[in-house]
């Protein structure tokens, strides 16, 4: 669901496994870790297609995003292993199973559930979406960002990379869509650049979404530690699998 439905469902389905008490502390915060990512229409439709111009870029950016999302979820499978892992903490799921089947009674009831609970978490995104625009608009207005420009223009003639691209990455992660926006209108010879730094923010998701995950988890006992750790390195590792395939795969090379 996380990989299909994009964010924040894969944490929205993580935190109702552990209301339910059908995980584990332990094995939900693992599946936080890895779950919440971009769908394939976001990365493929959106970005790859209508921001790039690309069906190659996008599906290469899907490809990147979710082998590093795998990735992440193998080596957080040994995050707090214990014996007892597969243990609920009040072991009343299997009691209470036959209550939670959908039929002719409770379908009724289950739809309107489901389609309140869908509206909430829609509204939820646009919020968060709005915010965080509104909050880069300001900053832009108030010249602080020419200030951060200004500050990390060194390090960037350092790496040998356009400042042009400090704005779109201090923007992407903030909010991911208007950064992946800007990098995607950035003209350079190297096309290589815009991808991979786009991979490097589609994989961390942006301080949006991770508030998104800690207002749905924040009812539930989950730490958003791992989730923090595993965006993180998913983003590292996606960027690190899209500068492969570009240097392996002879039509994903991008540089004019």
């Amino acid at each position: 669901m996380g990989l299909i439905s994009g964010y924040p469902v894969g944490a929205k389905v993580a935190a109702n496994l552990r209301d339910k008490d059908i995980c584990s502390k332990e094995e939900c915060e693992r599946l936080l870790s890895f779950t919440n990512n971009s769908g394939p229409l976001f990365i493929t439709g959106t970005v790859g297609i209508t921001m790039f111009g690309s069906t190659e870029i996008g599906l290469l950016l899907f490809i990147t995003h979710l082998l590093a999302s795998l990735t992440v979820g193998i080596l957080f499978r040994f995050w707090k292993r214990k014996k007892n892992d597969y243990q609920t903490k009040n072991n009343t799921y299997k009691t209470t199973e036959k209550n939670n089947l959908v039929s002719l009674v409770n379908l009724g009831e289950v739809m309107a559930e489901s389609i309140i609970s869908s509206i909430k978490t829609i509204l939820l995104i646009g919020g968060f979406i709005i915010l965080f625009s509104s909050i880069i608009s300001i900053i832009n207005s108030s010249g602080l960002l020419n200030v951060i420009t200004s500050t990390l223009s060194t390090i960037f003639n350092a790496l040998n990379i356009d400042t042009s691209f400090i704005q779109g990455i201090f923007t992407g992660l903030l909010e991911v869509t208007n950064g992946l926006s800007l990098i995607s209108n950035i003209h350079v010879k190297k096309l290589s650049i815009n991808i991979l730094i786009a991979s490097f923010l589609l994989g961390f998701g942006g301080l949006s979404v991770m508030l998104q995950v800690l207002s749905i988890i924040s009812k539930t006992d989950l730490s958003c530690k791992p989730y923090i750790i595993g965006k993180i390195l998913q983003a590292f590792l996606a960027t690190f699998y899209t500068y492969i395939l570009m240097n392996v795969v002879p039509f994903l090379q991008f540089d004019l």
